[in-house]
């Protein structure tokens, strides 16, 4: 397993829709092309919105998982 180089993080832990998706987009305004955001959240409904996201924008969402509950994310500046 290669351990992904993260280049941002987003800590929207205790945010809810929409405020997950905002910090998202701007921090990856910041981003170079190629470059990882991770996103910590705890709205369940984070997972749904960052792969809508995800799919609008063509950022891919390269991993997706949960531990307890955070659900973290990693997305790929297209």
């Amino acid at each position: 397993m290669t351990t992904l180089e993260i280049a941002a993080r987003v800590d929207a832990k205790g945010l809810s829709c929409p405020m997950p998706i905002v910090k998202t987009a701007q921090a990856m305004k910041g981003l170079a092309s190629g470059q990882l955001l991770e996103v910590l959240a705890t709205d369940p409904g984070s997972t749904k919105d960052l792969e809508a996201w995800s799919k609008s924008t063509g950022n891919p969402l390269v991993e997706s998982s949960v531990e307890g509950a955070v659900f973290r994310f990693v997305l790929q500046k297209k």
